[in-house]
């Protein structure tokens, strides 16, 4: 679990295809002797495991599975990454609960400048769409925004002088190709609702005329039992 606050800007040392996978080595200023092998790490949104670690460097496995739904298959040398370590009881939640299973991808539309900050409007495929809310909130390569101004699939984000400045965001421009999460609390909010609906459909459905004649049969049955024949 995450919380969508990026902690490091890390670079992209060395990606090693491993059949259908990858193994992806990043140097970092994060610090390593407070990570373990096994430890979770964002990268770029999407949850990685450590697997090798030296001096400034870690080292994580990618599945063909993340390959397929996230950017990360199209990593190259020299490039920068968000990293964010996971989420402990003694941290601050200053984003949302970020889990780090990143739906799909989405693009950026266009970046307006407002003030000091920049209006980015993205779009993404019509599957997430779906789970977009206004005020509600988006990991977008791992950055925790608040969505605002849906239209469609597509929807903007104001990012701040912080954020533009400590985030792979800051860097990237119209049409670039982005990692999107979308909030999971409506996620499983529609799954419950989903399945009362359909429990709901089932109770209401008409029964076969084999199955409602066999009730009926049943019953008489259990009725006759039921009365005593005088003497």
């Amino acid at each position: 679990m995450f919380t969508g606050i990026i902690e490091d800007l890390g670079t992209v040392e060395e990606v090693k295809r491993t059949g259908k996978g990858a193994l992806v080595s990043l140097a970092t200023a994060l610090p390593l002797s407070r990570i373990s092998i096994g430890d979770s790490i964002a990268v770029n949104g999407a949850c990685l495991t450590v697997v090798r670690k030296r001096r400034g460097v870690i080292a994580m496995d990618v599945s063909a599975e993340t390959l397929r739904r996230t950017t990360l298959g199209a990593l190259v040398v020299g490039e920068r990454v968000n990293l964010e370590r996971c989420l402990t009881l003694d941290k601050l939640l200053g984003g949302h609960l970020v889990s780090g299973h990143v739906d799909g991808t989405g693009r950026i539309v266009s970046i307006t400048p407002e003030g000091d900050s920049k209006l980015y409007t993205f779009e993404v495929p019509a599957a997430q769409a779906r789970y977009l809310v206004e005020k509600g909130s988006a990991a977008i390569d791992g950055v925790s925004l608040t969505v605002f101004a849906i239209v469609g699939r597509r929807f903007s984000a104001a990012l701040i002088p912080h954020t533009l400045k400590l985030t792979t965001l800051g860097r990237k421009g119209p049409g670039a190709v982005v990692n999107v999460e979308n909030d999971m609390l409506v996620k499983y909010v529609e799954r419950i609702l989903a399945g009362r609906s359909n429990g709901a459909a089932h109770k209401a459905a008409p029964q076969p005329a084999a199955i409602v004649s066999a009730n009926k049969t049943a019953g008489a049955a259990h009725s006759a039992r039921g009365r005593r024949i005088p003497s």
